[in-house]
């Protein structure tokens, strides 16, 4: 093989199509957009436009609130933390944001992580989390363990 014999595979290289180019070009006149009106024209927006008659958003009524400032919490339950210290993945002395993070526990911490009550926690652990749910905390120091939540 030589530098000067290297070609492009057969059709790698496709020519862009020139529309609007005479009638013999397959796509002239019209340049593919069909005939007359709004869409075949440019700066079409008609999305929810429905040809004069009150659109479906304005005839049904509004419901509800969404509070912009609402935090989202990445969630772990206590029985995710007793499976994580059992294969080894975590310290139970020190189970704090980060230490969940490295062991894959959770992937995000969004706004912070809440601990839940599902499952049991039979070890005795000392956990920082940014919320906890009260029978979370309960089944913590039950155990022997204690939540801090910091904020």
């Amino acid at each position: 093989m030589k530098l000067n014999e290297i070609r492009d595979n057969e059709g790698a290289r496709k020519n862009r199509k020139r529309v609007a180019r005479g009638i013999g070009s397959g796509s002239g006149k019209t340049a593919g957009h069909g005939q007359k009106g709004q869409k075949s024209r440019s700066g079409v927006a008609i999305n929810g436009f429905e040809g004069g008659q009150m659109p479906i958003y304005r005839r049904l009524p509004k419901r509800g609130f969404k509070n912009p400032f609402a935090k989202e919490f990445a969630v772990v339950n206590l029985d995710t933390i007793q499976k994580a210290i059992d294969a080894g993945k975590l310290n139970a002395e020190d189970i704090n944001i980060e230490s969940l993070v490295k062991a894959g526990v959770i992937n995000k911490t969004l706004d912070g992580v809440r601990l839940l009550a599902r499952g049991a926690i039979t070890t005795k652990a000392v956990i920082s989390v940014n919320s906890a749910s009260k029978t979370a905390i309960a089944a913590v120091e039950k155990a022997g363990g204690k939540v801090n939540v910091v904020a």
